[in-house]
């Protein structure tokens, strides 16, 4: 409890030793959360939760959790129920780019295709469904989905758009229309029980996640500022969304 009788909100954030993820964990830290910093690498987990703390002056800690293991998210979701009884924000975070060379749509690699969906959306599913539970015993419950641009079937389908000379994919791309169409799901079921459900894409930003970018200026800290917003929506905050740095953006 704080100092005027009130508890901590706990946020768990998923892929976030690192990138974008890790900003997102040291932002919802910022505001005083309880954060739970989520990596496949309990090491690497560690080194930036203790990195964390010692910059924040936060309560964050490592849970050790594969989004494509159902073990893991299990013991985590333990974890949660057993010490905090509740969640307040789930950020899924954690996804993979995939081999690249095995995602034109015309000579597709299916196990490319498989390993990607394994964890950008199938992880989601299995975490996000895992913690409904602990979030609707939340007054103010939060998920917030990190999707990207690419994932806008608007946006993707004009031959004068943004990405009308970007490479077709048969995985990433179509993870990401995936994570927004759960969005939308998630939260028309979700919203009886007052829990918004947004997605954010940071938009290109410099971090390991994509080293080509890695002249851009914008940086992990400006994509994660999109997801701490929808993380700590009022109540009458939207739901079924997806936001940029500019507002919403078009499915």
């Amino acid at each position: 409890m704080t100092a005027n009788g009130t508890r901590p909100q706990v946020a768990l954030v998923t892929g976030a030793n690192q990138g974008i993820g890790r900003e997102i964990a040291a932002q919802l830290a910022e505001r005083g959360m309880t954060v739970l910093l989520g990596a496949r690498d309990p090491g690497k987990g560690e080194e930036a939760a203790a990195a964390l703390r010692s910059a924040t002056g936060a309560d964050v800690r490592t849970v050790t959790l594969d989004v494509t293991d159902r073990a893991s998210i299990d013991a985590v979701t333990r974890y949660v129920a057993e010490r905090f009884g509740v969640l307040d924000v789930l950020v899924n975070n954690a996804g993979i780019l995939g081999d690249v060379a095995g995602q034109d749509p015309c000579d597709a690699d299916l196990e490319v295709v498989r390993e990607v969906f394994e964890t950008n959306v199938f992880g989601l599913i299995a975490v996000t469904t895992a913690m409904i539970p602990l979030l609707t015993r939340s007054p103010c419950g939060r998920v917030v989905n990190l999707t990207s641009g690419l994932g806008s079937l608007t946006l993707m389908s004009d031959p004068a758009g943004p990405f009308a000379r970007r490479p077709p994919s048969a995985a990433y791309v179509p993870s990401k229309t995936a994570v927004n169409a759960l969005t939308v799901q998630y939260a028309n079921a979700l919203r009886e029980h007052g829990v918004l459900v947004n997605a954010a894409d940071p938009g290109p930003c410099a971090t390991a996640f994509a080293p080509a970018l890695s002249g851009m200026a914008r940086t992990a800290a400006d994509g994660a500022a999109i997801a701490v917003r929808l993380a700590v929506l009022a109540p009458d905050g939207p739901t079924g969304g997806c936001f940029g740095a500019d507002g919403p953006l078009p499915w």
